[in-house]
């Protein structure tokens, strides 16, 4: 964890803000999110803040700014591509998940792209699917920019407060136990994402079985 943390320590600050806003910025822009949820990057630049290698702040503004854009890309994609979107290979892969994106949006409409905001698949889909159903752009840029705020500002004061928590423990016990505490919450992170990925999957097991003579298009 030290070691990782220092190597991105020694970009210059620039840099890191570059690839954290094209982090975020791509998850719906660019489907990256399948690949590399930008919290991810959110909750490592938080972390980086701590130290004073990056301004809280303006990294909230960064993250923010990156979410909204970036999902008003997706947004413009969908409406303007429409169901080709669905034949994206990584979106195929999830049809349960993906059947489950596209229920919200009918039924909640404007606050699914809010909720969305928090789930790393949804966050990636969410954007392009209420483009393709003709929702009202007002309507989604009011949720999408709440839902951006606070999940881009939550993700950045948990890395900022992790890695104050590590400091703290440092100065107190030493090195040996911080990096434990520090493992600890990485553990953390870690589990939370394995959980979702095994609903995920959960999901579309559930969906072959409603759908047994539908094979797999991926």
């Amino acid at each position: 964890m030290e070691t990782i943390t220092n190597a991105i320590q020694s970009l210059p600050p620039a840099a890191a803000y570059a690839i954290i806003f094209a982090l975020v910025f791509g998850e719906a822009a660019l489907f990256i999110g399948f690949v590399l949820p930008g919290e991810t990057a959110v909750v490592l630049g938080g972390f980086l803040a701590s130290g004073g290698h990056l301004d809280l702040a303006l990294l909230c503004v960064i993250v923010f700014v990156a979410a909204v854009t970036g999902d008003s890309v997706g947004f413009e994609v969908g409406k303007k591509f429409g169901p080709s979107i669905l034949e994206f290979k990584p979106v195929r892969r999830h049809h349960a998940m993906l059947d489950r994106a596209q229920r919200l949006l009918r039924e909640r409409g404007g606050p699914a792209v809010f909720m969305g905001r928090f789930t790393a698949f949804f966050r990636a889909v969410m954007p392009g699917l209420a483009g393709l159903s003709r929702m009202h752009y007002r309507t989604f840029l009011g949720w999408n920019a709440l839902g951006g705020l606070l999940w881009g500002v939550g993700f950045c004061l948990l890395g900022y407060f992790a890695g104050n928590s590590y400091e703290r423990v440092a100065a107190r016990v030493g090195e040996g136990v911080a990096i434990v505490v520090g493992v600890l919450i990485l553990a953390a992170l870690i589990v939370w994402r394995v959980r979702a990925r095994r609903a995920e999957k959960a999901a579309e097991l559930t969906w072959e079985q409603e759908n047994p003579g539908v094979s797999d298009p991926a």
